[in-house]
C-alpha cells in the first residue's frame, strides 16, 4: 500500500487525484495539505506542510508556486519522496529542485500524461531531419481562462526537447510585438492562448518552404494528468534520492 499526502487537496486537481485514488487498492490519500478548508475530506487536512505529522511513502503536490519552496524543505527533512506537478516555478525555484533531489527522490515533469511524453520523444526524431532542411519552429498552447502561468510548463518542455539535440542554440521568443524584424534561424516561438476552459492544447508547427508538418496534442480531460500523477507516486515509492520524470515511469509501466 502506498501512502500519499496530498498537497493541495482542495484544489481541482487534488480533488480529482483523491476520487481516482479511492477507487484503487494499492494506494491511498493518508492526509492533505490545503490553505482552503472549504471541502470536507476524509481524510485530516492542514493548512501548511509543515503542520503535518502522519507518516506517509510520497507526497503528490498540484498546488501554488508559492507554496513548493516549504514542500521541498519538508520533504528534506522528513525524507519524503515527492511527485512534483505545480509548475510556473523561477529559476531559484528549479535551483531548488535541483538540491532537493541530491537528498530525496523528486520526480517533477512539466506534462504527467503518456502521450505528450511520447510526443517529446518524436520532436526530438522530427527535429533531426527538419531543422537541418530549414524548417521554423512554433508553438502554440491553449489552456483554460484560470491558468496564472504563460506559457505553460509542457511548452516549455516541448521546445526544451527539441532545443537539446541541437546544444541549446535555439532561442525562445514570447512576444514579437515588440520589434519589427524577420524571425532569426536559431529560434523557436511560442505562443499562449487563454480562454475558457480548455484542458490543454498544444501544437508544434514545422514550417518549411512550400510545406508545414504539425504535432497536436489535445487533452480532453484533466483525468489524464491525475492518473498520471497516482502512477508517479507509485513508482517514487522507495526510490532513492535522484531527480525523476515520467520517462521513468513510462520505462517501468
Amino acid at each position: 500500500m502506498t501512502k500519499v499526502i496530498m498537497h493541495g487537496c482542495n484544489g481541482k486537481m487534488g480533488q480529482m487525484i483523491s476520487n481516482i485514488i479511492a477507487t484503487e487498492d494499492d494506494i491511498e490519500i493518508v492526509a492533505g495539505v490545503d490553505a482552503s478548508d472549504h471541502i470536507r475530506n476524509t481524510y485530516p487536512v492542514f493548512q501548511n506542510i509543515s503542520q503535518c505529522d502522519v507518516t506517509a511513502d510520497v507526497v503528490i503536490d498540484f498546488c501554488a508556486a508559492a507554496a513548493v519552496d516549504v514542500l521541498l524543505d519538508y520533504c528534506v527533512e522528513k525524507q519524503l519522496p515527492c511527485v512534483l506537478c505545480t509548475t510556473g516555478l523561477s529559476e531559484v525555484q528549479l535551483a531548488h529542485v535541483d538540491e532537493a533531489a541530491k537528498k530525496v527522490a523528486v520526480l517533477k515533469s512539466a506534462n504527467m500524461s503518456l502521450g505528450v511524453n511520447m510526443l517529446l520523444k518524436l520532436l526530438k526524431n522530427a527535429a533531426q531531419v527538419l531543422v537541418p532542411a530549414g524548417f521554423d519552429i512554433e508553438i502554440v498552447e491553449k489552456h483554460h481562462n484560470l491558468k496564472v502561468d504563460a506559457p505553460s510548463g509542457t511548452a516549455l518542455a516541448l521546445a526544451d526537447s527539441i532545443n537539446e539535440e541541437f546544444d541549446n542554440q535555439f532561442e525562445y521568443v514570447y512576444d514579437r510585438s515588440q520589434k519589427r524584424e524577420r524571425r532569426a534561424d536559431k529560434e523557436i516561438g511560442i505562443s499562449a492562448v487563454r480562454g475558457g476552459t480548455i484542458v490543454g492544447d498544444h501544437d508544434i508547427i514545422f514550417a518549411g518552404e512550400d510545406e508545414v508538418i504539425t504535432f497536436s496534442h489535445r487533452a480532453y480531460s484533466k483525468a489524464l494528468f491525475g492518473k498520471g500523477a497516482v502512477q508517479a507516486a507509485k513508482f517514487l515509492k522507495g526510490k532513492p534520492a535522484g531527480k525523476y520524470d515520467m520517462k521513468d515511469v513510462i520505462g517501468e509501466v
